[in-house]
């Protein structure tokens, strides 16, 4: 057995765990570094990620514009953020022989569309750097020694009691506050966990004969909130998602759950007109276009099916010609146009990316080595910490960037 002064342990087998297992291998090889996983499966959410393409990062070339994508967690990422970046993650994979590609909304891929690549880089990537992985195996017990270092007792398929120099836990965000119990007997505080990313419940949706139909940019809007963001919107069985609402969970993800996920979102298709412009803009139609059918002919490019259900909101008959459109009736268009109405009665979580706002909370922890200020040589990284993103790589982000400042902080030791 290894003493203590050389062993490092690293709790958690996702991506953020994975990274600064690695970055703590490879800058000091005399180290033991134990990663562990309490299940059988490695990076899974790395796999899952992206519909198995793996969103990776997002191109930004600064720390700047990357912190603006973080609803918690921005302003203490702005200089790890510095240190290592969108721009260091893809050097790093690209000096293991993975090539990323930026797609048009600035999401990063693998340019094999494989989550896999990433997967196989990483696990290959550890391998080389002599990390020693044990899955099925959980620390039910970490105590911190008075002389500095840790006590550990492992259950699970490798059972044992050891001692370490240093630990790193990046188990993840969890969706329970008793989850986060055994942190907090280590003396953390933790912001309540509370859903982040997920999209809208909309039972009585005047929408619901259109799942399937997307919008590709339009302004959502919590009314009596300043919550509001635009993007794309996809009409669903359930609701809504697509981006402009994972988004705005994202950035209302504590207000929405004090809401109890109840209320009423507005969805405005045509964000570029204000209520004026739209008017002007309907009667010139009107001007040269009045003898086509209002329902049958679609404008700004809305989808055919959405917007003939617009106009059936709006009591326009499926007959009716421009030229006999009364105003009260224009004036109702308008209306479903600028702010279509959805009661949201719950959420449903996106996909199987389930994300938390919650976590350690940041005061607590040195940035730039991802080191507890409470308890030496304790570090964090990934989800465990009260950061979170909106989607388009910005989790990975996170991970990929507190993972390796943890984990050469924890080769100095």
């Amino acid at each position: 057995m290894n003493t203590e002064q050389n062993t490092v342990v690293v709790l958690g087998g996702g991506a953020a765990g994975f990274f600064g297992a690695i970055a703590c291998a490879e800058a000091n090889p005399a180290l033991r570094v134990l990663l562990l996983e309490k299940t059988g499966k490695l990076l899974s959410k790395v796999r899952i990620s992206g519909g198995g393409r793996c969103n990776v990062t997002h191109a930004a070339d600064t720390a700047a514009q990357l912190v603006q994508h973080y609803p918690r967690g921005a302003r203490q990422l702005k200089e790890p953020f510095k240190q290592f970046g969108a721009l260091d993650t893809v050097r790093w994979f690209a000096s293991r022989g993975v090539r990323l590609k930026t797609e048009s909304d600035g999401r990063m891929f693998p340019t094999t569309d494989s989550s896999e690549t990433i997967a196989q880089c990483l696990l290959e990537a550890a391998r080389r750097a002599g990390v020693e992985i044990l899955t099925h195996t959980t620390a039910e017990q970490i105590q911190p020694l008075p002389t500095g270092g840790f006590h550990l007792t492992l259950t699970g398929a490798h059972a044992q009691t050891l001692p370490a120099a240093r630990i790193l836990i990046a188990t993840g965000g969890a969706p329970k506050s008793e989850q986060y119990a055994w942190l907090r007997q280590l003396g953390h505080t933790v912001q309540e966990p509370v859903p982040s990313l997920f999209t809208f419940n909309v039972p009585n949706s005047p929408l619901r004969e259109l799942p399937g139909v997307s919008v590709p940019h339009a302004r959502v809007r919590v009314a009596g909130e300043k919550l509001e963001y635009e993007g794309p919107v996809l009409v669903t069985h359930w609701g809504v998602s697509g981006p402009a609402v994972l988004k705005l969970s994202a950035w209302g993800a504590r207000r929405l759950h004090e809401l109890q996920y109840q209320s009423t979102a507005l969805i405005n298709w045509i964000p570029e007109f204000t209520e004026d412009t739209l008017r002007q803009h309907l009667l010139t139609y009107r001007e040269l276009h009045g003898k086509k059918q209002v329902a049958g002919n679609p404008l700004f490019g809305l989808p055919q099916r959405l917007w003939r259900t617009l106009a059936e909101q709006a009591n326009i008959p499926a007959e009716m010609r421009w030229l006999d459109l009364p105003l009260k009736l224009q004036n109702r268009l308008i209306e479903a146009l600028l702010r279509t109405s959805l009661p949201v009665q719950g959420k449903t979580t996106y996909k199987d990316e389930f994300v938390t706002c919650g976590g350690i909370t940041l005061s607590e922890v040195n940035m730039r080595t991802l080191e507890s200020r409470l308890v030496p040589g304790l570090h964090f990284a990934g989800e465990v910490l009260d950061i979170d993103g909106i989607t388009g790589g910005f989790n990975f982000q996170a991970a990929w960037t507190t993972g390796f400042l943890a984990g050469q902080a924890m080769a100095q030791s």
